[in-house]
């Protein structure tokens, strides 16, 4: 019987990633023509650890950001999604342990402003440290979004 693993090994486990692939024709109905790069879950944590206080970022800017690294159309949304959720965990993980203060990704927000319920704490946790560095959250239909977080994007 094998021991789960740490957030930590998750995020530094990279399994070969990241990997540049051609869209297929299958894909291209939703994302075009070209290629896409599957990230490493540790180019999503680097990209989460800049934003500085007062500031936010999306995923789907994340995703620009490695597309732009790896010269690809686009960055897949699944694994960048996952990858985020992972080294928000690594980070919690992280400042339990006392380890090291962790990262910032409360910041990182979806790409529709909201908050996700993923990270850790859920929602309470996210909208706590964003109205603690003067962000406003507000209710909008089921989710949770930082008002005009269009103006705070770095």
């Amino acid at each position: 019987m094998s021991s789960k693993k740490t957030w930590k090994e998750k995020l530094y486990n990279s399994k070969g990633l990241p990997k540049v692939q051609n869209i297929d024709e299958n894909m291209s109905k939703r994302w075009g023509t070209g290629t896409f790069v599957i990230p490493a879950p540790v180019e999503v944590y680097e990209i989460m650890k800049t934003v500085p206080e007062g500031k936010l970022i999306t995923v789907s800017e994340i995703r620009q950001l490695l597309a732009g690294k790896h010269n690809t159309t686009i960055a897949c949304p699944l694994t960048t999604g996952i990858f985020a959720w992972i080294a928000a965990n690594a980070s919690e993980e992280a400042k339990a342990s006392g380890e090291d203060e962790g990262i910032p990704y409360w910041r990182t927000l979806k790409s529709d402003g909201s908050l996700n319920e993923k990270y850790p704490g859920g929602i309470d946790q996210q909208k706590f440290y964003l109205e603690m560095e003067g962000h406003k959250v507000i209710k909008k239909g089921k989710k949770y979004i930082v008002e005009n977080f269009q103006k705070c994007l770095i």
